[in-house]
């Protein structure tokens, strides 16, 4: 019997062999140690929405290298394979939904893009999605994952930080909420900027959110570091989010909130 490629992976915390079809039944979560495996964006719209009410906005926009980086490749051959990678324009997916039938705008970041890192696009999508929300008088949901700010756009990358920002605090002050969803990995300058103002944070159970990974904050303040720090359920103790909650109960949760909205 010859199983074609694909048809298992191994999961990335108890190392048990998973099905692939049984994975992606179970969301994407490891039916052995419940190890919330990474989720296309696609996946986690399908499962945070009613069905077919996704319209995606500013499709189009695009990447471009206006610092002409090169590290071990050029920039713009990076931003080529992740496009042929992934089938999409960057890290992240915004449009408009509803769940439950209630209307919100929803943007996903999808950690196959270069890590989910945010640059200019990014930005200016979470942006005209915030501000199309508030226009629209609807929440806003965003769904974290990322490794920070993208160092191959410099400045205009640490840019987006107040910009989002800036748009999030004009749609809290129109008296509308935006409830974000923390997802393994969120950090840097996402964690740092739009990622942690949301009036209400959720966290999928293991998530780990920060700013800095613990090893350089362990190396820079030479100090051991407490167990499980910056995992969704430390910081729930901490106070810095507010519910973590597991994947499959994540629709019923939005809906809730929403619904309380």
């Amino acid at each position: 019997m010859v199983i074609p490629d694909g048809s298992w992976v191994k999961c990335k915390s108890c190392a048990q062999t998973l099905y692939t079809d049984r994975l992606e039944d179970n969301l994407q979560v490891c039916w052995y140690c419940n190890c919330h495996l990474p989720m296309t964006a696609q996946a986690r719209i399908e499962n945070l929405t009613d069905p077919d009410s996704f319209i995606e906005m500013d499709a189009y926009l695009r990447s471009v290298d206006p610092l002409h980086f090169v590290d071990s490749k050029p920039y713009c051959d990076r931003l080529d394979e992740s496009v042929k990678k992934t089938d999409l324009g960057d890290a992240i997916v915004c449009g408009k939904a509803t769940l439950g039938g209630k209307p919100f705008m929803l943007g996903v970041m999808d950690f196959r893009f270069m890590g989910a890192s945010m640059g200019s696009v990014v930005g200016e999508k979470i942006a005209r999605l915030v501000e199309a929300a508030t226009s629209e008088k609807v929440p806003v949901v965003l769904v974290t994952a990322s490794g920070g700010a993208r160092m191959q756009e410099g400045i205009l990358s640490l840019m987006q930080m107040p910009k989002t920002c800036g748009a999030l605090s004009r749609h809290s002050e129109a008296g509308l909420p935006y409830i974000a969803i923390l997802t393994n990995p969120t950090y840097g300058g996402v964690t740092a900027s739009f990622a942690a103002v949301g009036d209400v944070i959720i966290a999928e159970p293991g998530a780990m959110i920060g700013f800095a990974g613990p090893r350089v904050i362990q190396e820079t303040t030479n100090s051991k570091l407490p167990e499980g720090f910056q995992t969704a359920e430390f910081l729930l103790d901490k106070g810095l989010i507010d519910r973590v909650v597991e994947r499959k109960n994540l629709k019923k949760e939005l809906e809730f909130l929403l619904e309380i909205f």
